[in-house]
């Protein structure tokens, strides 16, 4: 594989990191710098937001779910 480095820039900046005595070579520094690097994460597709609760919860209709709360007495407090 060959890289053509057409910046400026990213040659000064190998450059640097050469002269500071800690690589062997240009391809040393690239390597270094990717292993450093985090991956990208995994392409999702492109999939919209749910525009509103009711759209999120689409695909449970006809399920008789019940979101309903049981009442709570909950605990007792001295005031």
């Amino acid at each position: 594989m060959t890289i053509l480095i057409t910046k400026p820039e990213v040659e000064a900046l190998i450059n640097q990191r050469l002269q500071t005595g800690g690589f062997k070579d240009a391809e040393d520094v690239v390597f270094q710098a990717l292993q450093s690097s985090p991956p990208t994460a995994t392409v999702q597709p492109d999939v919209p937001p749910a525009k509103d609760i009711v759209e999120l919860f689409a695909p449970l209709r006809g399920l008789n779910l019940d979101f309903g709360r049981n009442p709570s007495s909950g605990r007792p407090v001295d005031l």
